[in-house]
């Protein structure tokens, strides 16, 4: 029988891996807390906050909670002036705006879609050039070694 052995996933190899796709960086909460600091520095982070408020609505059960998380995300994110207004096109807000009175967990698809193209077209690739990802790369190269793990 093989013998089988594990590796250690050092943070800089998890920081690395980040860049291959936004949705690796998004599956994982340091990767994820990352992006947010570097959005907020962009004063951006409407964006993921919306793209997460989505996929927790998404999983939302009981219709009258339903109802309750689609108002609260058009009134912070869809309605015009909202305090973290997204930036989606005037149909997509129209569909909403007509559609919230009796909204389904399908409802932000659109205006989700819309902004994640936004994120990985346009803020994933400045993210992966910042300074705040190179630092966090960097400093995490420093004194790190991939280390044995004990049998199992």
């Amino acid at each position: 029988m093989p013998v089988k052995c594990c590796f250690y996933r050092s943070p800089t190899t998890e920081a690395m891996a980040w860049s291959e796709n936004m949705d690796t960086l998004l599956a994982n909460q340091a990767g994820l807390d990352a992006f947010r600091t570097f959005l907020k520095s962009e004063f951006s982070e409407e964006n993921v906050e919306f793209w997460l408020a989505c996929e927790d609505f998404k999983k939302t059960e009981s219709a009258e909670k339903i109802a309750s998380k689609a108002r609260m995300i058009y009134s912070e994110f869809i309605v015009a002036d909202a305090p973290k207004e997204i930036n989606i096109d005037f149909s997509t807000r129209d569909v909403i705006s007509r559609n919230i009175a009796e909204p389904t967990v399908r409802c932000f698809d659109e205006a989700q879609k819309l902004v994640y193209s936004l994120m990985a077209k346009d803020s994933f690739p400045r993210f992966l050039k910042s300074e705040i990802y190179r630092k966090l790369v960097n400093s995490q190269q420093v004194g790190t070694h991939k280390k044995w793990l004990p049998f199992l």
